[in-house]
């Protein structure tokens, strides 16, 4: 399969998760990493600013209307669902809140689904509700790729199960295994 973008949905217990999954892929990657992380409304999320000064990979923040560059993670501002435009670039709403979310990782994985369609690697990990599980269902459909992590590994383990219990996912991975894989895309 030929994957052209990486979405990542984590909530409770994503700072640690998070650090290390993105501290372990390659330098020169070329896909775009696209976070949807639960942060509270008025976050300054502080992970961008730990992670660009940590990673090989340019950590940044969503923009509005922003294009959708290869070789950088990035991060959904608090307070803001992000959609993924079907001309791969940014756009950021204040819609109602989706499980109890916003930013939502069902909205933005939807989103994802529709405009990289077959080329699309969803990844859930560490979480305390369903969020994900839904857009999950998206990608799927659309005939994109789902991993979750391994539930006995994540510090929460709500997120990960929802999606196994609903059978969307097509791999259970540890964070080791996850960055072996995504450093083998090319």
């Amino acid at each position: 399969m030929n994957i052209e973008a990486i979405v990542i949905g984590v909530s409770a217990g994503g700072f640690k998760t998070l650090d290390k999954l993105i501290m372990g892929l390659r330098e020169d990657l070329k896909v775009p990493i696209i976070v949807v992380q639960h942060i509270g409304s008025s976050s300054e999320n502080y992970i961008v600013t730990y992670l660009n000064e940590k990673s090989a990979l340019h950590i940044k923040e969503v923009e509005e209307k922003e294009w959708i560059m290869g070789g950088t993670v990035y991060f959904a501002p608090s307070n803001y669902h992000v959609l993924i435009e079907r001309n791969r670039s940014f756009s950021l709403t204040v819609e109602e809140k989706v499980c109890f979310a916003r930013p939502s990782i069902d909205v933005m994985f939807e989103s994802a689904a529709e405009a990289y369609p077959d080329q699309l690697l969803g990844i859930v990990l560490t979480g305390a509700n369903s969020d994900g599980t839904s857009g999950c269902r998206a990608i799927k459909a659309c005939g994109g790729l789902v991993f979750v992590q391994n539930p006995d590994e994540a510090e929460f383990m709500d997120m990960p199960l929802s999606v196994i219990r609903n059978h969307y996912q097509d791999a259970v991975m540890t964070i080791d295994e996850m960055i072996d894989v995504i450093n083998k895309i090319r």
